[in-house]
């Protein structure tokens, strides 16, 4: 899960980190729609093991939605 910068409330499985010396290492993650990012180790903190997670997770599951989804989403709720 990532806590902070942009990634904030993100939820994936981690598939690289890179090293650099006298900088941040970077954390990438990639979330159950396929989608990757990156994050700053500081960042990061584990909640499960794979892709089960340990703790519960809000609606969203961590996943973030583009501001088209999100428009869609809205619309579709208040129609119903």
């Amino acid at each position: 899960m990532a806590a902070g910068e942009r990634n904030k409330g993100r939820v994936g499985v981690i598939k690289n980190r890179d090293k650099h010396k006298g900088s941040f290492e970077t954390i990438y993650i990639e979330d159950v729609t396929g989608h990757e990012f990156a994050t700053r180790l500081g960042n990061v903190f584990t909640i499960g093991k794979g892709t089960k997670p340990w703790v519960s997770l809000p609606k969203g599951k961590g996943i973030k939605l583009s501001i088209i989804e999100e428009d869609r989403k809205r619309l579709i709720a208040q129609n119903a």
